[in-house]
C-alpha cells in the first residue's frame, strides 16, 4: 500500500499561499518517512498538464483558499479520475461559502451567531448591525480580511471600501460572541478531541497568532466542562455530516462562559482543508488521540477516493 505515488499539490495562487506551502511541505517530509513515493506540486494553471505527466495515484490535495479549498480542484481531480483526500466538488463550495455553511447547519439545530451578506460597498456611515460585530470576507480562511467592530466604535471600518482591499465584493457582517475559541477535529466519522485556542500578543486568533511560532497556544484536550466538550464532539461531527464533508475536518467555535449552560455556544464554520503546519491544530488533536502526524497522513492518503 505504501507503494503509491502520491502528488501533494500545494502553493496555488490564493492569498493563502505560504500557509499551503508550509502545509504541503510537512506533508511531504512525512509522507515519505511513511515510505509513500511523493511528488511536490506548486500549483499553477497548467496544473492539468502536470498531473497527466505525472500520473499520481493519489493527489493530497494540501491547498487553502480559492480554487483550492472551494470545489475548483476538486471538479479537475473529477473529471481526470485522479482520487483524492478532504472533501468533493459540493462539500468544499458549501463550506467555503460561510454564510451557506452556516444556513445549513442551522438547518440541522447547530447555533449559529447572527449575521447578513452584504456588498463591501453597501459597510457605509452607519453601522449594518449594532456593535460589537465581525466583518469577514465570505469565502476566504486564515482570518484573511477579518475586521472585529468594537462597543462604542463610531463608525463602521472603512478599509473595507477602500481600494487596498482585496477579499471579493462580498462580506459577512455577524455578532461578535465574547469568550472562548475552541476547535474540534474530525476524521473520517468520528470527532476527535477538543483544542482551545489561546492567541498570544494579539487582539484574536489572526494571521499571525495562527502561523508565526508562539503566537498563540493550544491547550489540549481543552479544560471546559465534559457536557460542553461533548457537546462540540456531537456538533463538530453534526456539520461535517450535514455539510457532505469527508476525510478530515475541523470545526470552530466561540464559547461564552459566563452564560449558563450551552447558551454561549456558538458554531462558526468548517474547514475543509485544515492547515497542516507545525503550528496547526489538527495535528495537535490528533497527538492527543495518540494518533502520529504521519499516521493522520496515511489515513488521509488511503482514504482518497473521487466521487467525494
Amino acid at each position: 500500500m505504501k507503494s503509491k505515488h502520491v502528488a501533494i499539490l500545494m502553493g496555488g495562487f490564493s492569498s493563502e499561499r505560504p500557509v499551503s506551502l508550509s502545509s504541503g511541505g510537512a506533508c511531504a517530509d512525512a509522507l515519505e518517512a511513511e515510505g509513500y513515493r511523493v511528488s511536490r506540486v506548486d500549483v499553477g494553471r497548467d496544473i492539468a498538464q502536470v498531473l497527466g505527466q505525472l500520473k499520481p495515484d493519489v493527489a493530497f490535495n494540501a491547498l487553502h483558499g480559492p480554487f483550492g479549498e472551494d470545489g475548483a480542484i476538486q471538479g479537475l481531480l473529477e473529471y481526470m479520475d485522479i482520487p483524492y483526500t478532504h472533501s468533493g466538488v459540493l462539500a468544499s463550495a458549501l463550506a467555503m461559502d460561510k454564510e451557506l455553511a452556516k444556513t445549513v447547519a442551522r438547518s440541522v439545530g447547530i447555533p449559529v451567531a447572527p449575521s447578513r451578506v452584504l456588498s463591501r460597498f453597501e459597510i457605509g456611515n452607519e453601522h449594518p448591525m449594532e456593535p460589537p460585530y465581525v466583518v469577514k470576507p465570505v469565502a476566504e480562511g486564515s482570518s484573511f480580511g477579518v475586521v472585529i467592530v468594537r462597543e462604542g466604535q463610531a463608525s463602521p471600518p472603512q478599509i473595507i471600501r477602500s481600494d487596498e482591499w482585496g477579499y471579493g465584493e462580498r462580506v459577512m457582517v455577524e455578532r461578535y460572541v465574547h469568550g472562548r475559541e475552541l476547535t474540534c477535529a474530525v476524521m473520517g466519522e468520528e470527532a476527535l478531541g477538543v483544542c482551545e485556542i489561546v492567541p498570544v500578543g494579539h487582539s484574536f486568533y489572526d494571521y499571525d497568532s495562527k502561523y508565526v511560532p508562539g503566537g498563540s497556544k493550544h491547550i489540549c484536550p481543552a479544560e471546559i466542562s465534559p457536557n460542553i466538550y461533548q457537546k462540540i464532539q456531537t456538533l463538530s461531527l453534526r456539520a461535517h455530516q450535514a455539510i457532505g464533508c469527508r476525510g478530515v475536518t475541523r470545526s470552530d467555535f466561540r464559547y461564552d462562559d459566563r452564560l449558563p449552560g450551552e447558551e454561549g455556544l456558538v458554531w462558526l464554520e468548517v474547514n475543509t482543508q485544515p492547515g497542516m503546519t507545525p503550528t496547526s491544530l489538527v495535528p495537535d488533536i490528533a497527538a492527543q488521540a495518540g494518533i502520529g502526524f504521519g499516521e493522520l497522513l496515511s489515513w488521509m492518503v488511503e482514504d482518497a477516493s473521487c466521487s467525494r
